[in-house]
């Protein structure tokens, strides 16, 4: 099984055809990015272990549907979205946990000076307020394209909407943000 040269979509469809223990290959390539990508809807960590396995338990059962042609980052997210989507109506979260403040601000903006890090620390924490103000269907594109770093092509079939539909999200999300941000520290824009 030692075969790690392998691109996703090729590991999928030697599992596709029975090799069933390429799939460790795929589950180790994304388990991290799935965790991450879960704790923007579940907070507890318990819940998030239990939400990953169900998630890549369900993309073992359906690997058959998987279509070679296309990007299986996409397809797993895709299960991923429905799955922790579902999750959330079964507990009725109102909200998700929020982003990193390193999407908002370069790493080369934060440095080791401690001022500097208890005013990264506030700026996140403002950022987290700003982010709890913007609705999912906002905030979810940007987390999908900034933290998962996936292009517009990827967001829009793991969501089911245009690809003219996420630019729209996004830039929607960042003015949000930004008029929230500036109307709290500045007054209105100008």
């Amino acid at each position: 099984m030692q075969d790690f040269g392998k691109n996703d979509q090729e590991l999928a469809v030697l599992v596709q055809s029975g090799k069933v223990d390429f799939f460790d290959i795929l589950f180790l390539r994304y388990e991290a990015k799935i965790k991450r990508y879960a704790r923007k809807f579940i907070y507890d960590e318990d819940e998030i272990n239990d939400a990953v396995s169900q998630i890549f338990t369900k993309a073992f059962i359906n690997i058959k549907s998987f279509d070679a042609q296309r990007k299986f980052s996409s397809w797993l997210y895709r299960i991923a979205h429905n799955e922790l989507v579902n999750l959330l109506k079964k507990k009725r979260h109102s909200f998700l946990p929020l982003f990193d403040l390193d999407v908002f601000l370069p790493r080369s903006y934060l440095n080791n000076k401690i001022e500097d890090n208890i005013d990264a620390k506030i700026a996140k924490e403002e950022v987290e307020k700003t982010l709890e103000k913007i609705e999912e269907k906002y905030r979810e594109p940007l987390y999908l394209n900034y933290i998962e770093e996936l292009p517009y092509k990827d967001i829009s079939e793991i969501m089911k909407i245009p690809i003219s539909t996420v630019g729209v999200r996004i830039a929607r999300a960042k003015k949000l943000m930004r008029n929230i941000l500036n109307s709290q520290y500045y007054g209105k824009l100008k």
